[in-house]
């Protein structure tokens, strides 16, 4: 299948830059879209997306999901394959300003889909999050599993975005793939994300909170991981309906490993050399107390599942932090 031409959206974030390398890395043209917004820094988007300019088959268009222009865009550089990251992150901060979720996450995504009906896509790719679990009990977390009892707002955004991908592919055919996406770790990270500010905290000797008392357990999975598994599933579209008459299908991608935080913590003690200065605190509004991926149905469709160990891939992010922060240019983001 020839799938040359990719939208990334989200190229700046994340996850969304460890793709586009890797992509570009194998010789496809990548258009990539991204806000910049100021939710984290928006120096180290600007970083990663230095990079990405490197390459001649990189394009880059700073638009807003909601923008108007959008449709022209996507029209314009009429991608064989959307693969949908950009969103409004973090679980906590839902609890702030709801509204940003419900624009970016719902009403952006609901745009996408209506461009891509348009479009002769093969292969539409979406960022789902294991957060749509909520308060199922049942581990390790299948995608068959109840996602009718989310803890956050940010969940029952990347939940509604399910549905809503169920029925445009229902309605229109469209070939969908849904990624219930399990605490994602790694160089270039968000410094909202919890590794990410331990390991400042830890360095600067200020105090790390820990909610409920330290009593969780997550499936932290590397970002490597992530991004091997979004590139062999490009070219394996769903063929055939679903039970309700759709092509779509949703897919867990975790490391299968859940780690007690504790264990997290004395990992990135040892790593660093340093103790870290504990807050022990209760449990936090829209946390859950485990997440833990089956990741049967990725391994059986690509014949991948996450193999990076928690310390290499631990280690990988500290050489990088190191790096990244010992530069005088970076110095501003560290203040």
């Amino acid at each position: 299948m020839d799938l040359n031409r990719v939208l990334i959206t989200g190229a700046a974030g994340f996850i969304g830059f460890h793709l586009c390398q890797k992509l570009l890395n194998s010789g496809q043209s990548i258009l990539g879209i991204d806000n910049l917004n100021s939710y984290y820094d928006p120096l180290l988007k600007r970083g990663r997306l230095r990079l990405l300019e490197k390459h001649p088959k990189f394009h880059f268009n700073k638009v807003d999901l909601c923008d108007s222009a959008l449709e022209k865009i996507i029209l314009d550089f009429n991608p064989q394959v959307i693969i949908h990251l950009a969103a409004q992150a973090g679980v906590r901060y839902s609890l702030e300003n709801p509204e940003a979720y419900v624009q970016s996450n719902v009403m952006g995504t609901l745009k996408l889909l209506e461009v891509s009906r348009h479009l002769s896509v093969k292969h539409f790719i979406y960022a789902s999050s294991s957060s749509v679990y909520g308060a199922n009990k049942s581990i390790p977390f299948q995608e068959a599993d109840r996602v009718d009892q989310p803890m956050s707002l940010y969940a029952v955004t990347k939940r509604t975005n399910e549905l809503t991908a169920q029925v445009y592919s229902q309605l229109y055919n469209l070939p969908l793939t849904g990624l219930r996406f399990f605490t994602v770790y790694g160089s270039w990270g968000r410094p909202d994300m919890a590794y990410f500010s331990f390991t400042k905290k830890i360095l600067n000797g200020d105090p790390i909170s820990l909610y409920n008392n330290g009593n969780l357990k997550r499936d932290f999975t590397h970002v490597s991981d992530i991004v091997e598994s979004i590139a062999r599933l490009i070219p394996k579209p769903p063929v055939e309906v679903n039970d309700l008459g759709a092509r779509h299908q949703i897919l867990n991608i975790g490391a299968h490993q859940p780690v007690p935080l504790l264990e997290f913590i004395e990992t990135i003690e040892q790593l660093l050399d340093k103790k870290a200065v504990k807050e022990y605190l209760p449990m936090q509004k829209g946390d859950v107390f485990e997440t833990y991926a089956d990741v049967s149905k990725l391994e059986q469709i690509t014949g991948y599942k996450p193999q990076v160990s928690l310390k290499n891939g631990l280690k990988e992010f500290m050489d990088w932090y190191l790096s990244y922060y010992e530069s005088t240019d970076q110095k501003e983001v560290f203040s």
